[in-house]
């Protein structure tokens, strides 16, 4: 339409320019002759169609003849539409300027979206009318529907069906106070296999491997348990659930140790071993970083091996979870001095003969 409106302007133009040089009398003669050959096209057009641009042109450049002398004219319509045109013409363009920029209910402000957001995620059983209420409390001003819009186009389930705890959501809530345990085996150069029972901190990401042995008899299972109980003990942690699988060599005797300290044993699902990633993580890094670089003579050196690796792991080792600090050791003040980093100093230091390697600075 706008394209059009401007191409009928532009015409306009070069045809007042073109009748600029013609005297009265020659523009006469050219509007008899015009409206001549408009009466002829009147009897043969039964009614013809304008365009939205041919109104507002037509209106635009009738709108200063007079009313009497327009009457006169033999237009295609009547001159009541033609000031009807022009009347819609000017309405359109008052509204249009009297319009706000933006139209509807202004937008919910960013920090209010993260924070109904925020409260449902870490309110699993709450509504949209709970959050509401909660907001009000916190004099954050908000209707209950823009809550509930809110939840909806980020794909927020209602309260029922959020109100279930996945298995996910109750590790992370419960980080803090669960241990996972796990057996895995390796074999000797002479084809023994040998058992391993390695406990981690899923908060911490410790590790305690509690030992290894070639037959895991219920007697020395058991004894592990109280071993870690008393390192628990000793290190003053809280600790509420072990995550453990079925495996038989957890006897009754096992789990009655751990819950005289009042640890409830938390079992996975048949063939389900995501449900026990953390201590499954670790084993294959296990294996990854010792046991497949190392030859094992016999239970006393793989024994040594462990407990090396388990030092490494806690102390040295950098983990993702912990943003790249070890479990028992924050990471150092950065250095921000210029001429320390230009001058460097590092270290190694192995460990098992040159399997495991440690950086530091030199003292």
């Amino acid at each position: 339409m706008l394209l059009r409106l401007s191409y009928l302007a532009l015409t306009g133009m070069v045809t007042c320019l073109r009748l600029l040089p013609l005297s009265s009398t020659d523009k006469d003669i050219e509007i008899l002759v015009l409206r001549h050959q408009l009466a002829i096209l009147q009897r043969q057009v039964d009614k013809p169609r304008l365009t939205t641009p041919d109104r507002a042109f037509l209106a635009a450049l009738l709108q200063h003849i007079p009313r009497p002398a327009l009457r006169r004219l033999q237009l295609i319509v009547s001159p009541d539409t033609v000031l009807r045109w022009h009347r819609n013409l000017l309405r359109r363009r008052d509204a249009h300027a009297s319009r706000p920029k933006r139209p509807g209910r202004p937008p919910t402000i960013r920090s209010i979206q993260t924070l109904v957001l925020r409260l449902a995620r870490e309110n699993p059983r709450w509504g949209y009318r709970r959050i509401h209420g909660e907001l009000a409390t916190l004099a954050v001003k908000i209707a209950p529907s823009t809550v509930w819009e809110i939840l909806k186009v980020h794909g927020i389930e209602p309260a029922p069906l959020r109100n279930q705890v996945t298995w996910t959501t109750f590790l992370r809530s419960q980080a803090h106070a669960i241990l996972a345990a796990d057996f895995f085996e390796t074999r000797t150069l002479t084809g023994a296999w040998l058992y391993v029972l390695a406990v981690i901190e899923h908060a911490t990401r410790v590790i305690h491997i509690l030992g290894t042995t070639a037959h895991p008899t219920a007697a020395w299972t058991t004894q592990q348990a109280r071993n870690l109980v008393m390192d628990l003990h000793d290190t003053d942690a809280t600790v509420k659930y072990l995550i453990r699988d079925r495996d038989s060599r957890y006897t009754a005797q096992f789990d009655a140790v751990l819950a005289d300290s009042e640890i409830t044993i938390v079992k996975t699902g048949i063939r389900v071993p995501r449900m026990n990633a953390i201590i499954e993580r670790w084993i294959r890094t296990c294996r990854a970083e010792l046991l497949d670089r190392t030859l094992i003579l016999n239970r006393s050196h793989l024994l040594h091996a462990l407990r090396e690796y388990e030092i490494f792991y806690n102390q040295h080792r950098t983990h993702r979870a912990l943003h790249a600090a070890a479990p028992t050791c924050p990471l150092p003040a950065p250095i921000t001095d210029p001429d320390a980093l230009t001058h460097l100093d590092i270290r190694r230091h192995d460990r098992l003969g040159g399997v495991l390697h440690e950086y530091h600075h030199a003292a």
